[in-house]
C-alpha cells in the first residue's frame, strides 16, 4: 500500500505549505511564504528586499538549465510574485529592486524612530564644521596656556 504525500516543492518555484511544514519539523525553523503582492509595510519591504539580495545580488548558479527551462533559483523569484529572470541582467535588475526596497524600508524605520521620540531627524554636521567652531571661554587666571604633548 503506497501513500501520496503533498508535494514539498511547488513546480512554480518556492516551497508549498506542506514543504515549510515538513522544514520546520526537520529543522525547527519558521518559515514564512513568499512576499507575493506590493511591499507596502515596513516588514515586507524587509522580508522581499532580503530575499532578492540573498539570491539575485550573486546568484549560486545559472537563471536556465542545459535545456532552457528555468532553475529553481530562477522559479523561486515567482514565488516572491517577481518575473523570472532569464539571464544575469535579469537577476541584477532584481538585486537592485532589493537594494531599493531595503532603502526605503531604512527610511520608514528612521522616520518612525523620529515619530516616536518627537524629534525630526537631521544630518549631522561634518566633522570639519565642528572643528571650526571655537568654545568662548573667558579665562581669569594670568598663567600662559602651553599646548600638551599627546601619548
Amino acid at each position: 500500500m503506497s501513500t501520496r504525500h503533498a508535494p514539498l516543492k511547488d513546480p512554480k518555484g518556492g516551497l508549498t505549505a506542506a514543504g515549510r511544514a515538513f522544514y520546520k519539523k526537520k529543522e525547527g525553523a519558521h518559515l514564512k511564504p513568499g512576499v507575493k503582492g506590493k511591499a507596502d509595510t515596513p516588514e515586507k519591504m524587509r522580508r522581499k528586499g532580503s530575499f532578492l539580495r540573498r539570491h539575485f545580488a550573486h546568484p549560486r548558479g545559472p537563471m536556465k538549465d542545459e535545456n532552457g527551462e528555468p532553475t529553481r533559483l530562477a522559479l523561486s523569484a515567482r514565488a516572491w510574485g517577481e518575473p523570472v529572470p532569464k539571464d544575469a541582467a535579469g537577476a541584477r535588475r532584481l538585486a537592485a529592486k532589493g537594494t531599493r526596497l531595503l532603502e526605503r524600508y531604512q527610511s520608514t524605520r528612521k522616520a518612525g524612530a523620529a515619530k516616536k521620540t518627537g524629534t525630526k531627524t537631521r544630518a549631522r554636521p561634518a566633522a570639519s564644521a565642528k572643528r571650526s567652531r571655537t568654545p568662548s571661554r573667558t579665562t581669569t587666571s594670568p598663567r600662559k596656556k602651553t599646548p600638551r604633548a599627546r601619548k
